[in-house]
């Protein structure tokens, strides 16, 4: 039998098929792997990487970041308008 290699992108294709619902059994058979080789690209293809955990670190810390300046012009809105009320009510 000979071995055939998959190149990444297949193996994410593969995988997705996985993720959309289809068997296992579906997959080995279609792509003639065996259910070894499909646990084990499962197991090293579908974690996240490191610079995916990093890009999703930024965008939380960036996140956090706007939360904080939209409460603080929150605050300042509010702030203003109850002075804007007092100079109105005298």
């Amino acid at each position: 039998m000979s071995k055939k290699r998959f190149k990444e992108s297949e193996i994410q294709r593969i995988l997705q098929e996985y993720k959309e619902g289809t068997p296992i059994h579906e997959i080995i058979k279609n792509y003639g792997i065996s259910q070894a080789t499909f646990y084990n690209w499962k197991a090293k293809y579908s974690r996240p990487s490191l610079a995916d955990i990093q890009s999703l670190n930024k965008l939380r810390e960036d996140h956090d970041r706007l939360k904080r300046m939209f409460a603080d012009l929150s605050m300042e809105n509010l702030m203003l308008k109850s002075q804007l009320k007092k100079k109105e009510s005298q």
